[in-house]
């Protein structure tokens, strides 16, 4: 499984990073979201599934 953020569509709500914290990791300036890593672990997977469900702004790609 891979993970991305459409960058023009996070506004930086940070939900995915309190759904996903070792999946998503926060700008400093403006909180936009990166994933730490394009391929999400096994044990990972189901948590970044509910921060992209979760996303208002349906920035996260999963593949």
């Amino acid at each position: 499984m891979k993970v991305s953020v459409d960058a023009s569509r996070c506004q930086g709500h940070t939900l995915c990073s309190m759904i996903a914290p070792d999946s998503f990791e926060l700008d400093d300036v403006d909180g936009h979201a990166s994933p730490v890593s394009e391929i999400v672990p096994d044990d990972q997977q189901d948590a970044v599934r509910e921060a992209a469900h979760s996303c208002p702004e349906q920035a996260i790609v999963i593949e």
